[in-house]
């Protein structure tokens, strides 16, 4: 390949500023990512807590914390019942995703609820014994991404 890009066909530098955009691309969008949050103008009635706007919540995540005076045995006890509630409700499509916490301390869960209310009622069915904490935290859709594809309704 020459080394002087002027002297490519044009199609041969087409496709290495292509494959070389296509390269860039993804460091870009995360390096600028926070840049196009912040530059976004925001609406007062749109601002909770911290000035950003609250995406439409698609699951909610449950983070399931073992109580500070729980033991493992208790634990251990109750592990097969809820496990299986736990298959069941990932069967009916209710659970989306289940992951150990990395810390050993618990498990995360992805629900499929639109508000919190509606995840605290699946989880109703578990943890009889109330062994563990819950943190529920709505989440949706990334918003400032509808800034990259001129999406003025999601800005």
């Amino acid at each position: 390949m020459p080394e002087d890009l002027w002297t490519l066909p044009s199609s041969s530098f087409d496709r290495l500023i292509q494959g070389t955009h296509m390269k860039l691309l993804l460091p870009l969008v995360a390096l600028l990512l926070p840049a196009v949050s912040l530059a976004q103008p925001q609406q007062p009635e749109s601002q909770p807590g911290l000035g950003a706007q609250v995406p439409r919540t698609t699951e909610v995540l449950v983070i399931m914390t073992a109580k500070q005076a729980v033991t493992r045995q208790q634990i251990m006890k109750v592990m097969p019942v809820e496990i299986r509630a736990t298959v069941k409700l990932y069967l009916t499509g209710e659970i989306r995703q289940w992951y150990s916490r990395g810390d050993g301390r618990g498990v995360i869960l992805v629900l499929d609820a639109k508000t919190v209310d509606d995840a605290r009622a699946i989880m109703a069915s578990l943890s009889k014994e109330k062994l563990m904490d819950q943190e529920y935290i709505p989440v949706g859709p990334l918003l400032p991404l509808a800034s990259l594809i001129g999406d003025p309704g999601r800005q």
